[in-house]
C-alpha cells in the first residue's frame, strides 16, 4: 500500500531541529519496508539521549510510505508514549492518512487466539488427550444418530436414494478393489500354509494344512484384511472428497438449498461399501483359499481334489455367516468414519489431509476392537 512513489527517491533523509523541549524531524524520500530497520533505528537514535517533552514528525517531505513502515512509525509513537514524550505525526497527506488508519490498534494490543505451546507435565497432557478423545468420541455418536435417521428416512422414502451414486461408490469400493484384494488373499493363503507346512512336516500332519488356512481366511484373515484394504482405499477417499467439499463451501450450499448433507453425501457411501465389503470378503476367502491349494499341490503332495475336500470339510455354513456379518459390521464403521471425519474438516488442505489420515487410523483401530469382540461373542455363542 502506498501514498505515492511518482519521481520518488530511493532513499530517506532525516533532519532534526530542536527548540528547548521539542524536537521536529523532517522526514524526506521513501519509507518503506526495505530500508524499515535503517529508518526506525535513525528515528530512535534521534529521539533518544535527549531530555525531550514532545516530538514532531513531519511527513510533508516523504513521497513514498506503505503499510509496513506506517506500522513502524506507529511502534515508535508507542514507546515514546512508554518514555513520556508527546509524539505528534503531521503534514500527512490524504493517502498517508488511509494507510494509518488501516491500522487497527485494539488488534495490535490483543493476545495472539493460538497459545504459546509449553511442556506442561504429563499430567496435563494426558488430561488433555482424554478431553480431545471424549469430544471425539461424542460427536462421533451424535454424527451416528444423524446417519441412523437419515437411513430411516431413506429405507421409508426410496425414491430419495440417489442410484447413481450407489452405483459409482459400488464400483470404485468393490469393482476397482477387486484385483488388490485378490492378490493380498491369495499371498495370505499362500504364506499362511507355507508357515504351517513347515511346522506340521514334523508331525507328519500335512493333511491339516488345506483346514488351517481355510479355517483363518473364512474366520478371521479374510474380513478383517478385506476391511483394512477398504479402509486404506475407500475410507481416506470418502473423508478427503467430503472434507474438500467442506473447505470449498460445498457443503454449506447443500444446507441452503435445503439438502441434508447426511442423507445426500453420506447415505449412498455407507450403502455401497456395506453391499461390497462383504462381496470383497468373499473373494479374498476364495483366493486365499486358492493361494493355500498351490502350496498344497507343489509341496504337500496333495491333489486338488483332496485339498478342496478338506477345506469343505472344515468350512461350516455358521462360520460363513458370521465372517459376512463381521464384514458387513466392518463396512459400517469404514463408512461412517470416513464420512465423519469428512464433515469435521473446517478449512485448509491441512485439515484434509490430517482427518483422511485420521480416518484411515480410526477405521482400523475400530475394526480390530470389533473383530475382539465378535472373537468373544462368537466363542460363548458356540459354547
Amino acid at each position: 500500500m502506498t501514498a505515492s512513489k511518482k519521481d520518488c527517491r530511493t532513499d530517506y533523509q532525516i533532519s532534526s531541529k530542536r527548540e528547548g523541549d521539542h524536537l521536529l524531524l523532517v522526514l524526506a524520500g521513501e519509507f518503506g519496508l526495505k530500508n524499515l530497520t535503517l529508518f526506525r533505528k535513525d528515528l530512535r537514535k534521534e529521539m533518544g539521549g535527549q531530555k525531550l517533552q514532545s516530538v514532531s514528525i513531519d511527513f510533508s517531505g516523504v513521497c513514498y510510505l506503505d503499510s509496513a513502515a506506517a506500522l513502524a512509525f506507529f511502534q515508535i509513537e508507542q514507546e515514546a508514549d512508554n518514555q513520556g514524550l508527546v509524539l505528534h505525526l503531521v503534514n500527512l497527506n490524504d493517502e498517508a492518512k488511509g494507510i494509518f488508519s488501516v491500522i487497527r490498534t485494539d488488534i495490535l494490543d490483543r493476545l495472539p487466539l493460538k497459545p504459546k505451546q509449553g511442556s506442561k507435565g504429563l499430567i496435563h497432557e494426558v488430561g488433555q488427550k482424554s478431553l480431545y478423545l471424549a469430544r471425539d468420541f461424542i460427536d462421533f455418536v451424535t454424527f451416528t444418530g444423524e446417519l441412523l435417521v437419515a437411513l430411516l428416512y431413506t429405507f421409508r422414502h426410496p425414491r430419495s436414494l440417489r442410484g447413481r451414486d450407489v452405483l459409482f461408490y459400488i464400483q470404485r469400493a468393490g469393482v476397482d478393489g477387486l484385483p488388490i484384494v485378490a492378490l493380498i488373499g491369495f499371498l495370505m493363503g499362500l504364506i499362511i500354509a507355507f508357515m504351517s507346512f513347515l511346522q506340521l512336516k514334523q508331525l507328519g500332519a500335512n493333511i491339516y494344512v488345506p483346514a488351517l488356512v481355510s479355517f483363518g481366511m473364512v474366520k478371521e484373515l479374510g474380513p478383517i484384511m478385506t476391511a483394512i484394504l477398504v479402509a486404506g482405499r475407500s475410507g481416506s477417499a470418502f473423508a478427503a472428497e467430503i472434507g474438500t467439499m467442506a473447505v470449498n463451501e460445498e457443503v454449506d450450499a447443500l444446507q441452503t438449498m435445503g439438502f441434508d448433507p447426511v442423507r445426500f453425501l453420506a447415505v449412498p457411501k455407507v450403502l455401497a461399501t456395506v453391499i461390497v465389503v462383504p462381496i470383497l470378503t468373499v473373494y479374498a476367502d476364495f483366493f486365499g483359499i486358492l493361494g493355500g491349494m498351490l502350496i498344497g499341490v507343489t509341496s504337500l503332495d496333495l491333489t486338488a481334489k483332496t485339498y478342496i475336500l478338506q477345506s469343505l470339510k472344515t468350512i461350516q455354513v455358521f462360520d460363513v455367516i458370521t465372517s459376512l456379518i463381521k464384514a458387513a459390521v466392518f463396512a459400517c464403521l469404514i463408512s461412517s468414519i470416513g464420512c465423519q471425519r469428512g464433515f469435521q474438516v473446517r478449512s485448509g488442505a491441512q485439515d484434509v489431509g490430517k482427518f483422511t489420515t485420521s480416518a484411515v487410523v480410526t477405521s482400523i483401530f475400530l475394526i480390530v476392537v470389533a473383530d475382539s469382540i465378535f472373537a468373544v461373542m462368537l466363542y460363548y455363542i458356540r459354547s
